[in-house]
């Protein structure tokens, strides 16, 4: 089987390679393999690899950039993957695209489930969103994952800035209102492998599916945990007080949804999957780093 990996330098991408390995050739390929920005290049790329198994962990990620760049984020986001899933349906292959709580307005505190009505507060949101729709509309075979709050040991993240300011600061203020679960690169892309082989073998779970670890917390609950563990494995930390805020604090450009709970049941139900704790992936990372 041959798997053509888009975005192989992400952090997802980074975890992609080796998760997909076992499955097949992976031919992964970056920017400047793959530009998003030349839709006739993509897809004269993807005809040229003609894979068995498209996976696209490409994306444009800058929130708050997006707003000041609406086209080109809508380019990346949207119609980059609407190119993706018209080749996959011309060579009647899977098409493994991954989007975000954004998609949604952040309204109430239940965990949003696949099916509830999207309302993006922000430009990437809506260019997610776009991602989405033109893959399904496509008719080809497809797994849409949405996922929130991404984190991975390779490259900046949220725990390593809270570890970098908790030995710079004595004191610290963290958003308590924005709610989700951090989730790891390396878990969903064990999760979009052990997905890929069940889709091979069982067409019918195309589909969106919502992938986050289990759990929540809001960023000051994650930060807290972070700097407790560094504490406890000798970490020299100058912090003493991590004061608790509302998002108005940190004004931004975009605007983010104070709820990014993500109910995963309908994606255990349909792959036999049990999703471990935030804490749990989050631990992993802190170690890998810290042994570093």
């Amino acid at each position: 089987m041959k798997i053509l990996l888009l975005g192989k330098n992400g952090q997802v991408g980074w975890e992609l390679q080796r998760s997909l390995a076992p499955l097949g050739e992976v031919i992964a390929l970056g920017s400047d393999s793959a530009d998003f920005t030349d839709l006739e290049s993509l897809a004269k790329t993807v005809r040229e690899i003609a894979p068995d198994v498209i996976v696209n962990a490409a994306a444009h990620t800058a929130v708050d950039r997006a707003e000041s760049e609406p086209e080109l984020a809508r380019t990346i986001n949207a119609l980059a993957p609407g190119v993706l899933a018209a080749e996959a349906k011309r060579l009647g292959v899977w098409l493994v695209h991954y989007s975000t709580d954004y998609v949604f307005d952040g309204s109430g505190d239940e965990p949003w489930l696949e099916t509830d009505l999207t309302g993006p507060l922000s430009g990437y949101g809506a260019s997610k969103l776009e991602g989405e729709q033109l893959i399904q509309q496509s008719g080809c075979k497809h797994l849409i994952f949405r996922t929130s709050w991404v984190y991975g040991a390779r490259g900046g993240n949220f725990a390593k800035t809270m570890l970098r300011l908790g030995q710079e600061r004595e004191s610290m203020k963290v958003i308590d209102d924005q709610m989700g679960a951090p989730t790891g690169a390396e878990l969903l892309s064990d999760v979009t492998a052990h997905a890929i082989r069940t889709a091979l073998m069982n067409p019918d779970v195309s589909g969106l599916y919502h992938l986050v670890a289990s759990g929540e917390t809001s960023w000051h609950g994650y930060a807290s945990f972070v700097l407790a563990f560094a504490r406890q494995a000798g970490v020299p930390l100058k912090v003493a007080t991590i004061e608790a805020v509302p998002t108005s604090a940190f004004p931004t450009a975009a605007t983010r949804p104070h709820n990014s709970r993500l109910s995963t049941g309908k994606l255990t139900s349909a792959f036999g999957l049990h999703l471990p704790h935030w804490q749990v992936g989050v631990t992993r990372m802190l170690t890998e780093i810290l042994e570093k």
